[in-house]
């Protein structure tokens, strides 16, 4: 009865954390572009992306001049500036001077140009080709090394490439998984499992739904964001949590060393589960990038 009692403790205090963070209300994030510039260090310049559409979200070709942008000068020219093709200016640029990267954060286009203005020079260059956003949050590298700003006409082939980091997306996948191992074995030392069949059943079960639900949220991730991914993680670890609770009521007793104890293996797979949630959050705090 005392370790019943100790182990369901322990789960409580395991759920404090995850109960008492904050919420937050109205702040869900929104679809983003970013483009990054190779090429134009040390120039003076500003950047928009021209969108197919007159409007999206607060943005339109109606938008008035915000001193927090540019000047009304620089504004009044990307108002001014007529494309070959219809697309528009509706109202979001950036000085790119500094940074050599340009981001639209709250609702972007879904199809654009990229326009670029030299005030030095007082010339526009449009990418002749448009881009799409195809994620969530789109990445783009426009590679502007070759571009003479003197000679190229106003719509010019720029060298532009998508750079989501996939790379970075599957370290993150094994990083996540491996995490949510070691937090599990641990536990399960703390429970008694220690035979070795035990362990093994625990390592290949959440090998099993570990990548599933993280392949199934990177994806809900990269294509519908954040708000779609924590709606679709509730019920996930609650669906991971019933299926690893059932093999491990069916299993962990069968691989016992010791027959005649208790195993408890619901309220293990709840424990495990909501220490390796709790783990997780800790770890984004330190390195948001891989969670």
């Amino acid at each position: 009865m005392k370790k019943r009692i100790c182990m369901w403790a322990l789960v409580i205090a395991l759920l404090l954390p995850v109960l008492s963070l904050p919420a937050f209300a109205d702040v869900g994030p929104k679809p983003s572009v970013v483009v990054d510039f190779k090429g134009l260090e040390g120039e003076s310049y500003y950047v928009t992306l021209l969108s197919d559409t007159e409007s999206t979200g607060p943005w339109s070709t109606d938008k008035t001049y915000h001193a927090g942008y540019a000047s009304e000068e620089i504004w009044n020219k990307f108002r001014s500036y007529s494309d070959a093709d219809g697309f528009h200016f509706i109202g979001y640029l950036e000085d790119c001077s500094d940074t050599d990267s340009f981001s639209w954060s709250y609702f972007p286009p879904g199809e654009f140009k990229i326009l670029i203005y030299f005030p030095e020079y007082d010339r526009f260059v449009a990418s002749a080709d448009s881009y799409e956003r195809y994620a969530f949050d789109s990445y783009y590298t426009a590679d502007t090394n070759d571009l003479d700003i003197l000679s190229v006409t106003e719509s010019t082939e720029l060298d532009v490439r998508r750079t989501y980091d996939f790379t970075w997306e599957l370290v993150s996948l094994l990083c996540r998984i491996l995490v949510t191992i070691a937090v599990e074995l641990g536990l399960a030392l703390l429970f008694g499992l220690r035979a070795k069949k035990q362990i093994r059943l625990i390592v290949l079960t959440n090998i099993a739904t570990q990548t599933v639900l993280n392949i199934l949220l990177n994806i809900i991730n990269y294509r519908y964001g954040l708000l779609a991914f924590i709606f679709n993680y509730v019920w996930m670890e609650i669906a991971v949590f019933i299926i690893e609770g059932l093999v491990y009521r069916k299993r962990l007793s069968r691989f016992d060393t010791r027959p005649d104890r208790k195993i408890h293996p619901w309220l293990y797979a709840l424990a495990a589960n909501i220490l390796s949630f709790a783990v997780g959050l800790l770890i984004v705090r330190w390195l948001p990038g891989i969670f």
